[in-house]
């Protein structure tokens, strides 16, 4: 199982991986000016910015890490509060808890995205930050999350792990929060392998997300410097093979979200119109277009057209349901970093989210992943007599599940 990324590798990946081995410098770091250094992850994060419309860039190695390095670069620390919502995959939640932070989970709405009403119902004198997870690849209400968030002097921090190459009103996702994080792991729009990027338009934070990845280091335009280092990092750096595939892929991104764009669209045209089954509210058309996601207005019937395909509704779905997150809910292996008095949602306590996921379905575009309900669908490279099988099927599981 593989995303639209991955399933595209060819040439391209492979000379830039050559052009790497073949230095002999796999480090990210080295000297500009020296021929034999390829400085593909310089290139990549150059790259990478101004595709988001971000005026930088920090390559990470991976996008748990980008949602780490964005939160400490933030500032946020013990007992802080940061909402997220409860539809994500746990590194959301883990980069919270590993910030020593406290995350507060919101609802989503129609769009299986944060609901920025409920944001606001919960924000405290101790919230921080909101993560805007744009889920599946369809972009937040960014408007609204923004306005809520600017009401209550709160920083956006842009999840966008599933969503790059996505926008919202024009604009790229990666350039419309205080700080973006990505992921280019196999499941991805663009891959890697791993990797991950954090983006921002504000220099200092840059500086800061910079240091924090680097055990310290402020970033040069050679990549770093040996200087007194005012905050303590880690060691969370994008090596030179990684970042040539993700250059590679960077380069073909466009191409890849057309491809996948054009598959949904006839699918979408070829599926039975039922009544009771809608596809999911998007919140731009801009969005990825990696699942075809239906809500139903039925739950046995969600159930039963996911058995007949060989898959499970949205609330099935393992580490993005908040439900399952035992092991940070019993604080297992760590300490938190907050107050007895303050608890990881319990299952129940998002019963909006808990309703719409229990009559949610995803046929894959793109992203094959039984982890998110999408064994089953088509990929970038499916043929038009493929996509049409694929309609059909979903077309009598719907009618035979009633």
């Amino acid at each position: 199982m593989v995303g639209p990324g991955a399933a595209s590798f060819g040439d391209e990946e492979r000379a830039q991986i050559l052009d790497v081995l073949q230095s002999g410098h796999l480090s990210r770091f080295g000297d500009l000016s020296d021929p034999r250094f390829k400085h593909k992850v310089f290139d990549l994060e150059r790259e990478f910015a101004a595709f988001c419309g971000a005026p930088h860039a920090v390559a990470t190695n991976s996008g748990t890490s980008a949602l780490l390095v964005s939160l400490q670069a933030l500032g946020i620390g013990e007992g802080d509060e940061v909402l997220v919502p409860g539809f994500t995959y746990v590194a959301t939640y883990a980069a919270i808890v590993h910030a020593r932070a406290v995350p507060v989970l919101v609802e989503i709405d129609e769009s299986l995205t944060i609901d920025p009403k409920d944001l606001e119902r919960k924000v405290t004198d101790k919230t921080k930050a909101v993560i805007a997870v744009h889920m599946l690849g369809n972009p937040c209400d960014m408007d609204a999350v923004t306005a809520a968030a600017n009401r209550h002097g709160l920083h956006v921090i842009e999840d966008a792990c599933q969503a790059a190459g996505a926008s919202f009103r024009g604009r790229r996702v990666g350039s419309l929060g205080t700080l973006a994080a990505f992921s280019f792991n196999r499941y991805k729009v663009m891959s890697a392998g791993e990797g991950g990027m954090v983006t921002t338009s504000d220099p200092n934070l840059y500086e800061r997300a910079f240091a924090i990845h680097d055990q310290g280091h402020t970033p040069l335009r050679s990549g770093k410097t040996q200087t007194n280092p005012s905050l303590i990092g880690q060691n969370l750096k994008m090596n030179e093979l990684t970042g040539a595939v993700a250059l590679a892929q960077l380069r073909k991104l466009d191409g890849i979200l057309v491809a996948l764009r054009e598959r949904k669209k006839l699918l979408r045209s070829l599926i039975d119109d039922v009544e009771g089954v809608n596809p999911r509210r998007l919140n731009d058309d801009g969005e990825c277009a990696t699942f075809l996601t239906s809500v139903f207005d039925d739950r046995a019937h969600a159930a039963s057209t996911a058995a007949l395909l060989g898959v499970e509704p949205l609330s099935k779905t393992g580490w993005h349901n908040y439900r399952n997150m035992d092991h940070i809910r019993d604080h297992r292996t760590y300490r938190p970093g907050w107050s007895a008095r303050s608890r990881f949602a319990q299952p129940g306590d998002l019963p909006r989210t808990d309703d719409l996921l229990s009559r949610s379905v995803n046929v894959a575009v793109g992203v094959t992943d039984n982890g998110l309900g999408s064994g089953f669908g088509i990929t970038v490279r499916s043929t038009p007599e493929e996509i049409a099988n694929v309609a059909r099927r979903f077309s009598e599981a719907i009618r035979s599940g009633r």
